[in-house]
């Protein structure tokens, strides 16, 4: 399909050959082929349908510019979705390994701090065994030497020892009883 061109010279001089006619009115704007050389018909020619045939062809460009800028739009649109799209993605990736890493801190630190907390009970335990071993050791000690005491009784009957011991200690009774029989030559 060729192209409409209103050029007011007479002369167009083209690089390429010519090999299709214009549709629209064949006798009217058809150019005619000499050589390399392409003649337009001359401003006479033109009727009243120019002006109406360049209104037409105007909305015609019109419709073409509008439609490619509506197609131009709806890709810049699709691209721009799929970029936001893309960015949202990428921006929640971020967000959960940022919490990830958060999340892993904040378990090192509950760690260390059980670790910590741990440590300071088990001394201060092990504090509190040392002090009662040593009230514990010093007071039977002193509770030994100091008040206790011994009591006991026999008894003979026959081949038999009976034996009874008691041992105080404070508020401690060891109580022993015992029947022992003896080996007698008659």
């Amino acid at each position: 399909m060729g192209c409409l061109y209103s050029v007011r010279c007479g002369l167009l001089k083209v690089d390429f050959q010519l090999t299709e006619i214009s549709p629209v009115s064949k006798g009217y704007w058809a150019a005619v082929e000499t050589g390399r050389v392409l003649k337009w018909p001359s401003p006479q020619h033109l009727s009243k349908k120019a002006p109406n045939a360049r209104k037409i062809q105007a909305w015609w460009r019109g419709t073409l510019v509008r439609r490619s800028l509506l197609r131009a739009a709806l890709s810049a649109w699709i691209i721009q979705c799929w970029w936001r799209k893309t960015l949202a993605k990428r921006h929640e990736k971020n967000r959960l390994m940022i919490l990830y890493l958060m999340a892993q801190e904040t378990r090192a630190c509950v760690i260390i701090q059980s670790w910590v907390r741990m440590l300071k009970i088990r001394q201060y335990y092990s504090r509190l065994c040392y002090a009662t071993h040593v009230i514990q050791t010093s007071w039977r000690w002193h509770k030994c030497h100091t008040r206790g005491f011994f009591q006991g009784s026999y008894e003979l009957v026959g081949h038999k020892l009976r034996l009874q011991l008691d041992i105080f200690l404070g508020s401690w009774v060891c109580r022993i009883s015992d029947c022992i029989s003896l080996p007698i030559k008659n």
